[in-house]
């Protein structure tokens, strides 16, 4: 059982190298097609949409057909569409491979069902912070290598991310064991896919709670995600490489936490799942609303860190809340429905971030910008209002996540 667990969190962390490579470059690559914010918005968005869809289907042929050949096909797809996305030449071009990635994407559904199949209830919330921090540790070396592959051009991050996720795809082929048994596989109709779960695994007694509260921390998650670049940009008057370093340092705080702070929390200071979570939503509600007070780089670098620190917190353990209230037979499918309202959350809040920056003001500011002109700083301050509505909208998230606890808090195991 542990090494298949390595096996799996090494092709997770290879899986999020693939990604967090494009992070630093997907609102650039964009702007060099000449979309504005809100179209850019939507290039984040189509992807996680795509995603919404897929993602349960992928999950439950998972517990139908087992994890490793959805995993397959899954990191086949990221491979063929970041290759599409390099070489793009259109919008229109970019925006399909954008879609076929989300498609393809359900690959972190299925890794997190994998380490339910090897890991005991008391174990899980270890498994899923490790798991996490392979997904940190790639946003530490993702950032590096981004900035790597920008010295020659931006769209070569996506060729360098579809390399990748051949290492990955090689990998899990040649490595990585089937972890379903048979004899514990879902039988049922072939043409039974999973999708009428978007709705009925929202009654899921425990789960459909704590998808609902993934959602809504996605939602807001992603305004944050979304203008945290223009911001940095445009606001803050800093690069793009000193932007890739910052995601940088933010994923060392991230595995640091993931890997010696949770294990911290919960072993020797004896702290719950439940109140790690509520611990994460705190600070992300506080720092996303401190972020935008003071437009100075030092100042937004000293609460970006805090934010990184407890950030990473909130996934894993959402993920084990999740798998600690799903019965053994549906973990892929519970952990396809938890994934895919991420998904959707991820399309949603980019779109709420961009129709809130003033497009024309911005606009102004960019040809301004062209024209070599004096650029009026109060033409980006827009951007900062998805910044505080993200703040305010999360601390309303963790208030329903404390009133809800009694729903989704595991009962001990004796």
């Amino acid at each position: 059982m542990r090494s298949t667990f390595w096996i799996v969190a090494l092709i997770n962390f290879i899986n999020a190298l693939s990604f967090t490579i494009l992070i630093p470059t997907i609102y650039i690559y964009g702007k060099q097609f000449h979309l504005n914010e809100f179209e850019t918005s939507l290039l984040f968005s189509i992807y996680s949409i795509a995603q919404f869809f897929a993602t349960p289907i992928i999950g439950k042929l998972s517990d139908r057909f087992g994890r490793k050949p959805l995993l397959i096909l899954s990191l086949l797809g990221t491979v063929v569409a970041n290759t599409l996305a390099g070489t793009a030449t259109t919008a229109g071009m970019l925006f399909f491979a954008r879609f076929l990635d989300g498609v393809t994407g359900g690959n972190i559904s299925v890794a997190q069902a994998i380490i339910t199949d090897i890991t005991s209830p008391e174990e899980r919330v270890k498994g899923f912070g490790v798991f996490g921090a392979a997904l940190g540790l790639g946003f530490v070396v993702g950032p590096i290598l981004s900035l790597i592959a920008q010295q020659r051009s931006i769209g070569t991050s996506f060729l360098a991310s579809a390399g990748i996720a051949v290492i990955a795809l090689t990998l899990t082929i040649l490595r990585l064991p089937e972890t379903l048994p048979v004899a514990k596989r879902q039988v049922s109709k072939l043409w039974d896919l999973g999708l009428d779960k978007l709705i009925s695994g929202l009654r899921i007694p425990g789960v459909g709670l704590l998808v609902f509260l993934n959602f809504l921390t996605g939602t807001t998650f992603t305004m944050f995600t979304f203008a945290f670049q223009p911001y940095y940009l445009k606001v803050l008057g800093q690069d793009n490489k000193s932007l890739t370093m910052l995601f940088f340092a933010f994923g060392i705080l991230g595995v640091f936490m993931q890997t010696q702070g949770i294990k911290v929390l919960t072993d020797r200071w004896k702290v719950s799942t439940v109140r790690i979570l509520f611990l994460g939503l705190f600070f992300r509600s506080l720092c996303f609303g401190l972020m935008p007070i003071f437009p100075v780089i030092g100042y937004f670098v000293v609460v970006g860190m805090l934010f990184a620190v407890f950030n990473s917190l909130v996934q894993p353990t959402i993920s084990t809340l999740v798998s600690l209230n799903t019965q053994p037979g549906e973990q892929g499918m519970t952990a396809g429905l938890n994934a895919s309202y991420l998904s959707i959350a991820n399309g949603i809040g980019p779109v709420i971030a961009g129709l809130m920056i003033d497009q024309h003001a911005t606009k102004l500011a960019e040809m301004a910008e062209l024209a070599g002109a004096k650029v009026d700083p109060s033409n980006y301050v827009s951007y900062a209002y998805p910044l505080y509505a993200a703040g305010i909208l999360t601390f309303l998230v963790l208030l329903l996540a404390v009133r809800s606890q009694q729903q989704y808090t595991p009962k001990p195991i004796h």
